[in-house]
Order: C-alpha cells, then structure tokens, then sequence
C-alpha cells in the first residue's frame, strides 16, 4: 500500500507492506511523468492514498495512468482519526498508510475526468457572478453616500435597461474622482456580464437536458444553471445512504452541540462542497422572492413561516436543507418534485 503527502511543488512517497513494514519512502518532485513513473514499479490495483490538496486533479491522473488504485482521503477526518500533536510531512505520509492498514481510512468519492472538466463551467460561473455582485454593491454604496439613491425610486432594477439611463445621469453629479472610478466600475461590470453570458451559451451547448437534469429542474427555484451544478457536484447519488447525508454533505445542516437538556444549533461546518450549498442557497432565495407568485408551494410557506419567527436567512437556510433532502428523493426515486403535506418526513424515508 502506498501513501502521498502532497504538496505544490513536491509529493512525498511511503510505501509499506500490509504487515506495516517500509519498503521506501521517497520524494517526488512534481514534474509530468514523475509520480506516474515511480507508481509503475508497483502492482497493478495497489491504493493509493492522496489527500483532498488543491492540485489532486492532475495527481490522480498521474495515478491512473500508472494503473495502481487512487484513494482520495477526506484531508480533515484523516488528522482528527490520528489525533497528533507533532506534524511533519513523514508523519502524515506514514499515518495515512496506518489508517490504510486498520481499513479506516476515511475517502471521498472520485468523480470521472469528463465530470471534473465540466465541473469548470458552473464553478467560473459561481465565481463571475460573485465579482458581478460585488461590483453591484459597491456602486449601490457609492449612490448611497451622495444621496443618489432617491433618483431611482420608481426603478425596480438600477443596472436594466430604464435604470441605467438614470444611472448615467447620476454619477454625472458625483465628484470627478468618484465618477471616475464609480466609471470603471460600470465597465467592469458589463465585461462580467459578457463573460456570464458567454459561459451560459457554452453551458446550454455541452449540458443538454438528460433525465437527471429534468428531475432537478422540477425542484422549486432550479433551472438549467443550478440543475447543472447540483448535478454535477453530487455525481452518483447513491453515494449517499440518506437524504440528511446529502443535506449535510451540501452544508445545509447546522452544527449540533447538545448536553445536559440543553441543545444549541450552530453554524455549518467549514468541510462540505460548497458549491452544492451555493446552488441550494441561490434555489432558496428564488423561492423568497417568488413566494407570492408561488403561496400554496410547500417551500413558500415554509419561508413565510420561519421568517416570521427567525428572519430571513434562517429560513432561506430551511428551504435550502429542503431542497437538498428533496434532491435525494427526486435522484433516487426518478420522480418529479412533488408538493408534500405537513406529516411527510424527507430525511429519513419514512
């Protein structure tokens, strides 16, 4: 069995026996060709394991084409199952073939290659819209310091087609500097727009609608783009046992801390796919503002009724968590979404 630190510009390498006796231990740098030639050595099928590191794409490759087994090891997991104190790239090289040995260690699933590549389109697009958010915000703030904002009063959108002819006339009022980069910011901001729409016309070109894809679409506040994301970054659901295993793998269940009575819910934990709750967050808003086109869904009223009580985000993160556990249901079962009554319980499939 074989065991990788990895890190940017070097792996190092332990190899052992099943007994647990060192057969080598090496230092690979990282060159194309290198881990893939030194694996070569070794048996057919031998695992391989490789913690979660930023470049394990081109790592896994590498071991692939060496015909030995990759093993993709849940990096967080892995350190608390060994609970050291001292850290050093040999003891954590040499711990993870303990935890291969024991046949505990923790792994992730290994999505294919083709999966992987397309996985770049809705990612970049996460990111672009982002910065186009970011660029929004900051020229709301900017109208906002100079008592702009009163001009825009009837406009419901500020960078649409009416409002960006106010819009133009405002930041003609704003002091030169300001207008200057208030200016630079509007440009940037259709640059990532073109950018978004090129990305979406090159998504609707390689995504074409497969069932998967049509069940997604039926959850409320999915379409292509997020049916695309949840798709792909879940891969093969029944990798997951429950609907609260993909609820929590999505990081739409909050922290847990009970004791003596007293149960105390906290935030999300830091380790789940953040793209997924990307998706059922920006699923979850939609529903916030559609709730009134949509009152008799489920979802809408779940929304209405925790607002009500605990405000927005908490109940944009309910409708989140029930869109995550409906995902499982609509995958596994290949139905459509269906409106469910109040005595349905999602995450255990009773």
């Amino acid at each position: 069995m074989i065991a990788m630190d990895c890190h940017k510009r070097y792996s190092l390498a332990h190899v052992q026996t099943p007994e647990g006796q060192c057969l080598c231990e090496q230092r690979i740098e990282h060159h194309r060709g290198n881990i893939r030639g030194f694996l070569e050595q070794f048996a057919p099928g031998s695992p391989v394991a490789v913690e979660t590191v930023g470049n394990w794409y081109w790592i896994v490759d590498e071991i692939e084409g060496a015909h030995p087994m990759p093993r993709l090891v849940h990096a967080r997991k892995a350190k608390l199952m060994l609970g050291s104190i001292n850290k050093s790239d040999k003891l954590d090289v040499r711990g993870l073939n303990t935890l291969q040995r024991a046949g505990t260690l923790p792994t992730v699933w290994i999505p294919p290659a083709v999966i992987r590549d397309q996985r770049e389109l809705p990612r970049t697009r996460m990111v672009l819209g982002v910065s186009r958010t970011r660029r929004k915000t900051r020229l709301h703030s900017v109208l906002d310091k100079y008592g702009l904002q009163d001009q825009f009063e009837d406009i419901s959108d500020i960078f649409g087609k009416k409002g960006r002819q106010v819009l133009q006339k405002a930041l003609s009022q704003l002091p030169p500097q300001t207008a200057y980069t208030a200016g630079l910011l509007l440009e940037q901001l259709d640059q990532v727009e073109q950018m978004i729409a090129k990305l979406e016309q090159q998504m609707a070109a390689v995504f074409k609608p497969t069932p998967a894809m049509v069940l997604l679409a039926s959850l409320p506040g999915v379409g292509l783009i997020l049916s695309a994301v949840i798709g792909l970054e879940i891969g093969d659901i029944r990798r997951f046992k429950w609907a609260d295993r993909l609820a929590s793998y999505a990081g739409t269940v909050p922290r847990v801390h009970a004791s003596g009575g007293k149960t105390r819910y906290g935030r999300t934990r830091p380790d789940v796919n953040h793209y997924l709750k990307w998706a059922y967050a920006e699923a979850a808003n939609s529903v916030a503002l559609n709730r009134s086109r949509f009152p008799h869904r489920h979802v809408s009223q779940l929304y209405t009724r925790l607002r009500a009580r605990r405000g927005h985000a908490q109940a944009v993160g309910a409708v989140a968590r029930h869109l995550a556990e409906a995902t499982y249901w609509v995958l596994s079962k290949k139905e459509v979404y269906q409106e469910r009554g109040p005595k349905q319980v999602l995450s255990k499939g009773r």
